[in-house]
């Protein structure tokens, strides 16, 4: 006979398992310095600039 289970403590393993994956997924998302995020803000600015630098007038 199989050993039974509480149901309670699944339930919180499978919240706690989908709460580590999201915590996982956001430090990915989210989980760059200020530096990092400043760098990449600048260098889309420029190519934004050099983009239409280089547009020509119909």
């Amino acid at each position: 006979m199989a050993e039974p289970i509480n149901l309670n403590k699944a339930r919180k393993a499978r919240q706690r398992d989908g709460a580590r994956a999201k915590a996982a997924e956001n430090r990915v998302r989210f989980g760059r310095t200020k530096a990092e995020t400043t760098v990449s803000k600048l260098e889309a600015e420029k190519a934004r600039r050099a983009l239409d630098q280089a547009k020509r007038e119909d």
